[in-house]
């Protein structure tokens, strides 16, 4: 067992290594992070001050909100302290509490993202079983579920961590935040071993949820071709259209920084990445759903008339 001083430190690359440029990035991250946490609270606000919103829809997007506004959190607020300070280190604790928090947040956030696609199934495909399959425990079952399944890859990473546990006593990693595939890569002696434990993990709570998204949509899909009411199909391509366009950044994005880590030297293509996925998706999501979206609209009325 190693002793406490004997604990490395992990090193970040900086989003600019200009100064000025720094400045830009220090206000511009602020202000994204000050509109997400604006934007996913309103949802949240929104949703729960409105009874023609307690739809399993609009529970599953407010729990959504709730998980983007911890997994944004979990990131920028320490990059902007970094770059304040123009110290990018964080401790070998540290980093594995913020790659825990990541772990449960993106994995929340791409299993939500999953069961959304399976409620839009059910209304779609099966409107008059969707009140009887959907119930409010269906629900929570769901949102639990998605929470046990993030612990679940959250313990698999730290067994893969700490089980080769190879850190230097100054480490390196290729991004603003301590990602699980970059300190897996520094943890592991054997790259093909880090790579086999990488594409298994990756591909159980990666490839499998947004497969089962892609499945619910081809049914979808072909249920709405079948149907001869051209506004009733506008209604459904502009509802799920808003889920589809988070799912393509959040996962094209997710995925490719956790496969592409091993492939990839290019640190400054992971970071731009990672930024798409940690910070622009968060902060698109409330906006959104709110613009695309009627019912959130005219809930958003009522809450300006009042307060007005």
């Amino acid at each position: 067992m190693k002793n406490t001083t004997s604990l490395p430190e992990f090193h970040f690359i900086q989003l600019s290594e200009d100064p000025d440029l720094q400045t830009v990035v220090f206000g511009l991250l602020l202000s994204m992070y000050i509109l997400t946490l604006f934007g996913n609270l309103l949802i949240i606000l929104t949703v729960s001050s409105d009874s023609h919103l307690h739809t399993p829809m609009y529970f599953f997007l407010s729990n959504l909100s709730m998980v983007d506004i911890g997994f944004i959190s979990t990131t920028v607020p320490r990059v902007i302290v970094d770059i304040h300070v123009h110290c990018p280190v964080i401790s070998y604790l540290g980093c594995l509490t913020q790659m825990s928090l990541l772990i449960i947040f993106a994995c929340m956030d791409d299993m939500l993202l999953a069961v959304m696609a399976y409620d839009r199934f059910v209304a779609i495909c099966h409107p008059l079983y969707y009140q009887a399959i959907m119930n409010p425990s269906c629900c929570g079952v769901l949102v639990l579920g998605s929470f046990l399944v993030s612990l679940l890859e959250l313990l698999l990473h730290y067994v893969a961590v700490l089980k080769f546990y190879n850190f230097e006593k100054y480490n390196e990693i290729s991004n603003f935040f301590c990602g699980s595939s970059e300190v897996l890569k520094l943890a592991c002696f054997d790259s093909v071993i880090c790579n086999i434990v990488r594409y298994c993990i990756g591909t159980i709570f990666g490839l499998l949820p947004i497969s089962g998204i892609i499945f619910s949509y081809f049914k979808i899909i072909s249920s709405i071709m079948r149907s001869s009411s051209s506004s009733g199909k506008y209604k459904t391509f502009s509802t799920c259209g808003s889920h589809l366009s988070i799912v393509c950044m959040f996962y094209g994005t997710a995925l490719g920084v956790y496969f592409g880590s091993s492939l990839s030297h290019s640190t400054k293509s992971n970071a731009v990445a990672s930024v798409m996925y940690t910070l622009v998706t968060p902060m698109l999501n409330p906006f959104i759903y709110s613009l695309r979206n009627k019912d959130i609209k005219s809930a958003l009325r009522k809450i300006l008339s009042r307060v007005c």
